[in-house]
């Protein structure tokens, strides 16, 4: 999987939980849906993304995972 792809699925994934999360147990839930919101909109602009050097230290998106 390309790093790309990763970075969005985990992004995605952790907003839908904090949605669940929100809904089935408790609103304090949304802050994780305005970090992870908050966390994609500075990476767009200064380029630094954590979720990126946590998933590159995993391994994730290495040479052996490059598809065309």
């Amino acid at each position: 999987m390309k790093l790309e792809n990763a970075i969005r699925a985990l992004a995605g994934t952790l907003i839908l939980t904090s949605l669940l999360l929100a809904h089935f147990v408790s609103r304090n839930w949304l802050w994780l849906t305005a970090f992870v919101g908050a966390n994609l909109l500075q990476s767009a602009f200064t380029g630094f993304c954590p979720a990126e050097t946590i998933l590159k230290k995993l391994g994730v998106g290495g040479s052996c995972c490059t598809k065309t």
